[in-house]
């Protein structure tokens, strides 16, 4: 099943302000039908509360993903990543497992840099909206991003976001918090909790 719509989600926190487009849809065939290959997009760009002109300055982050999905594969699939950050562009390929319903979202991936000195890249979307009743929704959101440097002197990053509101026809909104870790034996985290508001075009 394809998720036709495009959400835009508005996410203010304490620390900083984000956008982000996240959303999946098949290549349709000469029939009209889904295809086999299935296209992620991701558009996100923070802004931080303490910019200067010189420090905190806004970050941005593009993701796009190919996958060729199969049925005897059972969700898996062969994947090739392309992303373009503030801090330089990252081709990537490896496992893909997608599973989309309509109240039910698990969507991950193992990839690896097809760089020199890469990072192995381990993503996990779970999205739930069980029905409350005809208009409304429940809206819980979780993802965990994480960087495993191959170089000894490359650090770790991890990243959590946490979403838990209600769904109104093509609206949600609530409450959330994001969780970022950096280091490799001892780490800085950052907190930013706060509101969303998403709207699914």
């Amino acid at each position: 099943m394809a998720v036709a719509q495009i959400p835009v989600e508005l996410f203010v926190g304490h620390q900083h302000t984000t956008v982000d487009i996240l959303f999946f849809s098949y290549f349709k065939n000469k029939e009209g039908d889904n295809s086999r290959w299935l296209f992620f997009n991701r558009n996100r760009a923070s802004l931080d509360y303490r910019m200067t002109p010189t420090k905190f300055l806004p970050q941005f982050g593009f993701t796009e993903a190919i996958s060729y999905q199969r049925k005897k594969l059972k969700g898996f699939a062969p994947v090739a990543v392309m992303q373009v950050f503030s801090s330089g562009v990252f081709p990537k390929a490896g496992i893909q497992f997608a599973r989309l319903s309509k109240h039910l979202t698990i969507f991950t991936w193992w990839v690896c840099e097809t760089r020199q000195r890469p990072d192995l890249d381990y993503f996990l979307l779970l999205r739930f909206t069980p029905k409350l009743n005809d208009r409304h929704k429940v809206f819980v959101q979780a993802e965990s991003i994480n960087a495993l440097p191959t170089a000894d002197e490359d650090p770790f990053r991890f990243t959590q976001r946490l979403r838990v509101g209600i769904q109104r026809n093509t609206f949600q909104f609530g409450t959330g918090a994001d969780f970022h870790q950096t280091g490799r034996t001892t780490f800085t985290q950052i907190t930013n909790v706060g509101g969303f508001f998403r709207h699914e075009f």
